[in-house]
């Protein structure tokens, strides 16, 4: 093995000759060259400790008799003490070498510090139980001390001088065993405590070989002043009661790494989980946390002012952690897209910062260029900090401005001075850049508003909302940093010149966010954020009301390509992660899976209405995206039901949702049913009942009003034999009915019928079916007056008696032409095949008129008529009224589809 003096380090000559005094040099340099030679791995770990456990054995048993330590303990702080010297010196070879990533690096001091902690609690612990017997619960059963490793170890990414943060936890107060196993030891908390101290001090002692790790235990519930170990109670009454922001990032690493290995398997899982049920929800919210950015900025704030006081004795040296544009500015942006959307997406909840920022950039919250500029930066400040520390062993994170030590840290990274400096000072500018564009302080904050500043409008009723709105309960109740921002978002209203209805409805929708700070806060920080909810707010009632009732889709407004078309395929695979990530115990949490797809649903239908405002979308575009987004989510509910079902009884369930009505025809709109109907096509003689219980489930789980709102309400009466019939049809019963017992206006509905979700075999099948049967010859003559029929049938059941035209059910109205477009269909798909499409009304009308059947110029006047009701009928939604318009502003419309009804079905009478 050769040595060069620019790479190896002083520290590393030091412990390559201590290594060597109890050997010969040849046979150090010979296994140090081994132990390089390859990736160094968990297992090359293990066998590393294992051999200086043995190497060990007798100097400790010595020391024992003696009247020292132990003999396990010593020898076991001897061995691993010896083996992170070994460990650091082939590390410091493989890295300055160019052999070791960033990740091996991390990974291997991670695995050390898992291996080192676990055998230095068992090694105390054996102590202890020979003495006291086992730790008991409350119930006498055995219990373990768990290690949390936090910081670094927690996320598998531990420098190669870190302290190991930890973090000891127990399941709860009992008493411990005895020597005799009778009783009469220590309470357990005082055996826990015990067995901490002494794991510390094994870790932590120092001798001619150094130390394991230096141990700092103070991020535990009131640091240096509470117990060194807490209960779950202790632990999860403290985050309830006192647990602070800064506290929730501490957390968001944190992992159990050793346990004390006393317990059964099985108990230390559910230790481990019930510490997971409390950790978790303390760290991440359900809903959207915009208030931890406030938060993160304080914590920031105070990390910049140590590295100013630190830097006032060596203000030329750069600090690549703490300073400006370090890794903990990077840390500081994955956490805190981790700390506001991990609660509502359980795949932001990782742990190593790496994984997170390629997280944001695959799910399109961080832009990609950003992610790969922040991953860069922070594998050349981690290696460059790993150099730092090569050095002397310390834990030091600050590279002198002397260009002797900047040339010595290059040259350990094999770059140029030149290079390095330059790499150095982009990365942390890049990263400076992308942390203020994220977390700077937003100017609108710098002028909180002072008793008397409050906003007032110009209008006296808007006035009086305004003064409502503070007199309010829970204005008064909010911060006072939340109701400054309330403050500054009233007045930038009026001074943005909102209008009456738009300020009135600014006042409900921030009365309805002033429990949750943090919307208030993403409002007052994002302004362009702030000046699209006015306009929405202004622009009419039903999106305004949509807002207020899912304050959830605020977040999307925040979204820079808000104005494009979603791919709903990749939309629909990242949800399903998400919820399938969405487990409880092991099992799926279905309250929180709703949830999900609720708020999931929600934010993409406000995307919608904010394209809809901006005049991107036309009413039928519109309606395909609302009707792919319903299939997409039929099709999630469908597989996450089945998966959950009791009953099931193969993988994949053959089972299909047909849609008819608005979602068969891809004309839905914000608020419609979903018209449904389920079949099946499967032998097995469990299927009949495991596919109604599918179908059941399904029809609830979509209808259900849970904390997110609701899905969709479904209508399942359009299934064979109505509300009389079964729940779910096997193909062939469907296709018998539909050929024998199925009355005409069941045929009508079925020209708007479509596959919408699960096996697509099944929907091609049923497919076929609506070909044949809507194709099949039919009497005319009988066709017609049972069209007819139907038609007065409906007229009177929606009598209108305003003087204003009913848009949908008037005479000359759109249930005038979709009748007129299923006649069609019936009477004529035989000989004119193109009919059979589901291809909407306007297209099949347009074919009706090419194929001669009805007049080319009636077919195209009525089409127009149908695209302008439904521009006018959603207008009428938006505005929260009933579509009805004056009689005179569709007089052209109204003459050209009574004409056509008159054309094919005679005279009308109605």
């Amino acid at each position: 093995m050769r040595f060069d003096g620019e790479r190896h380090s002083a520290y590393f000559r030091r412990t390559l000759a201590a290594l060597a005094a109890r050997s010969d040099e040849a046979s150090v340099r010979s296994r140090l060259g081994a132990l390089a030679a390859e990736p160094i791995s968990r297992a090359t770990i293990d066998s590393l400790v294992e051999h200086e456990r043995r190497a060990a054995a007798g100097a400790a048993a010595l020391a024992s008799a003696e009247g020292g330590a132990p003999a396990d303990e010593a020898s076991l702080g001897r061995a691993l003490r010896r083996a992170r010297n070994w460990l650091m010196l082939a590390l410091i070879e493989r890295d300055t070498g160019g052999r070791a990533s960033l990740d091996e690096v991390c990974q291997a001091m991670t695995a050390f510090a898992e291996i080192a902690t676990s055998l230095a609690l068992r090694a105390a612990g054996a102590a202890l139980l020979a003495r006291h017997g086992p730790a008991l619960d409350r119930d006498g059963q055995p219990q373990d001390l768990l290690a949390v490793g936090m910081g670094k170890v927690g996320g598998g990414e531990l420098n190669v001088s870190s302290d190991l943060d930890l973090v000891f936890v127990f399941r709860g107060e009992g008493e411990s065993a005895g020597a005799t196993g009778h009783g009469g030891g220590p309470a357990s908390s005082e055996w826990m405590h015990r067995l901490a101290r002494r794991t510390i001090a094994l870790l932590s002692e120092c001798d001619a070989d150094g130390f394991v790790f230096r141990v700092d235990a103070r991020l535990r519930p009131n640091g240096d002043s509470g117990p060194l170990v807490a209960s779950l109670s202790m632990l999860e009454q403290y985050f309830y009661a006192q647990g602070r922001e800064w506290e929730r990032f501490a957390w968001l690493k944190g992992r159990v790494i050793a346990d004390s290995g006393t317990a059964s398997r099985d108990a230390r899982d559910e230790d481990e989980a019930a510490l997971a049920r409390i950790v978790t929800p303390f760290v991440y919210r359900r809903y959207l946390d915009f208030d931890a950015i406030e938060a993160l900025r304080r914590l920031h704030a105070k990390v910049r002012a140590e590295v100013t006081r630190r830097g006032a004795r060596d203000p030329e040296a750069l600090d690549v952690k703490l300073g400006r544009g370090g890794i903990r500015e990077i840390e500081f942006i994955a956490q805190l897209f981790q700390i506001v959307r991990g609660g509502q997406d359980p795949t932001l909840q990782g742990r190593r910062t790496l994984d997170t920022l390629a997280a944001l950039a695959e799910k399109g919250l961080l832009p990609e260029d950003e992610s790969e500029t922040l991953a860069d930066a922070y594998r050349l400040l981690r290696r460059t900090e790993h150099m730092l520390q090569y050095r002397e062993d310390a834990q030091t994170h600050r590279l002198a401005r002397s260009p002797q030590a900047r040339e010595a840290i290059a040259a350990m990274l094999g770059m140029s001075p030149a290079a390095f400096d330059a790499a150095i000072e982009q990365r942390t500018e890049e990263t400076a850049r992308i942390f203020d564009r994220l977390l700077a302080p937003a100017d609108a904050e710098c002028d909180t508003p002072e008793a008397g500043d409050a906003a007032h409008a110009s209008d006296a009723e808007t006035e009086r909302r305004f003064a409502a709105l503070r007199a309010g309960a829970r204005y008064r109740a909010a911060r006072p940093e939340t109701r400054a921002a309330i403050e500054r978002l009233l007045a930038e209203a009026v001074r943005l010149g909102t209008g009456t209805s738009g300020l009135a409805r600014l006042v409900d929708l921030l009365e309805a966010i002033c429990r949750r700070p943090g919307y208030v806060a993403l409002l007052d920080r994002f302004r362009d954020a702030f000046a699209r909810v006015l306009r929405v707010l202004d622009w009419a009632k039903s999106p305004a009301e949509y807002l207020m009732q899912h304050p959830v889709v605020l977040d999307e407004l925040l979204d820079g390509e808000l104005l494009e078309s979603q791919d709903y395929a990749t939309w629909s695979e990242q949800l399903r992660e998400r919820v399938e990530a969405a487990t409880h115990d092991g099992a799926p949490d279905v309250e929180r899976q709703m949830d999900l797809v609720r708020e999931a649903h929600h934010a993409q239908v406000f995307r919608l209405m904010v394209q809809d405002l901006e005049g991107r979308l036309t009413v039928e575009r519109l309606s395909d995206h609302l009707s792919e987004l319903a299939d997409r989510v039929l099709g999630l509910v469908v597989d996450l039901v089945w998966g959950g079902l009791r009953l099931r009884f193969r993988e994949a369930p053959h089972f299909a949702a047909i849609a008819y009505g608005r979602l068969g025809g891809k004309e839905l709109g914000y608020a419609a049913d979903l018209d449904l109907v389920f079949l099946y096509d499967d032998a097995d003689e469990r299927a009949p009942e495991a596919y109604a219980l599918l179908a059941q489930r399904v029809s609830a789980w979509l209808s259900t009003r849970t904390a997110a709102g609701l899905l969709f309400e479904t209508d399942l009466r359009l299934r064979p034999n109505g509300q009389a019939g079964m729940l779910v049809s096997s193909v062939a019963a469907f296709e018998a009915y539909q050929n024998g017992a199925a009355w005409v206006w069941e045929h009508q509905a079925l020209t708007r019928a479509r596959f919408s979700a699960g096996d697509a075999s099944i929907g091609e099948r049923f497919e076929a079916i609506r070909r044949d049967v809507l194709a099949r010859a039919r009497d005319r003559d009988k066709l017609r007056d049972e069209v007819r029929a139907m038609r007065a049938r409906m007229h009177e059941g929606h009598p209108n008696r305003s003087g204003r035209f009913d848009l949908k059910h008037d005479r000359g109205g759109m249930v005038d032409i979709e009748f007129i477009v299923q006649f069609l269909v019936l009477a004529h798909s035989g000989e004119h095949p193109r009919l059979l499409d589901n291809a909407g009304n306007i297209a099949l009308l347009g074919r009706a008129g090419e194929a001669g059947l009805i007049d080319a110029g009636l077919a195209q006047a009525a089409a127009d008529a149908y695209r302008r009701y439904r521009r006018l009928q959603h207008q009428a939604r938006l505005d929260g009224v009933v579509a009805r318009v004056d009689a005179d502003s569709v007089v052209e419309e109204r003459t050209a589809v009574r004409a056509l009804w008159s054309a094919l079905f005679g005279a009308e009478d109605r």
